[in-house]
C-alpha cells in the first residue's frame, strides 16, 4: 500500500477526467511518456513485478534517477505514489492543464509548491 496523491476534479464536483483527455496530454507533454505498464525488480528475490494498465505513464525528466515516477490514471484520476516536492510540483502542472486539483488521500489540496492549502 502507501499513501496517494491524485489528480482529480473531485473538489470541484467536476467531471472525471477521461482516459481519452489523459492519453492527449501525455502525448504533448514533451516529459511524459505513455508507456502502459509499471515494471520494477526484487532485488532480494531477482523477481520482476509488472503492472499493465493502459493509462500508465512515465515522467521522464524525473532529476532523481533512477527512481520512476509513474502516473496512473484510474477511475477518472491520476495516482502518484511515492511523493516528494518535485513529483507534486509536476502533478500541479498537470492538474492546471486538466483543469484538476492534486488532492491527497486524506482531502489535502496541494499548491504549485507542494504545501498543503486545503
Amino acid at each position: 500500500m502507501g499513501y496517494d496523491v491524485h489528480i482529480t476534479r473531485k473538489i470541484a464536483n467536476g467531471p472525471e477526467i477521461s482516459l481519452a483527455e489523459w492519453t492527449e496530454y501525455v502525448k504533448s507533454d514533451p516529459e511524459m511518456r505513455l508507456d502502459g505498464f509499471a515494471q520494477a525488480a526484487n532485488l532480494k528475490t531477482d523477481e520482476t513485478i509488472r503492472y499493465e494498465n493502459a493509462g500508465v505513464a512515465l515522467w521522464t525528466a524525473y532529476s532523481q534517477k533512477p527512481n520512476t515516477p509513474w502516473f496512473d490514471y484510474r477511475r477518472g484520476k491520476i495516482v502518484v505514489k511515492n511523493l516528494d516536492p518535485e513529483i507534486l510540483a509536476k502533478m500541479w502542472q498537470i492538474a492546471q492543464a486538466l483543469s484538476a486539483n492534486v488532492q491527497g488521500d486524506e482531502g489535502e489540496i496541494y499548491d504549485q509548491a507542494g504545501n498543503v492549502v486545503g
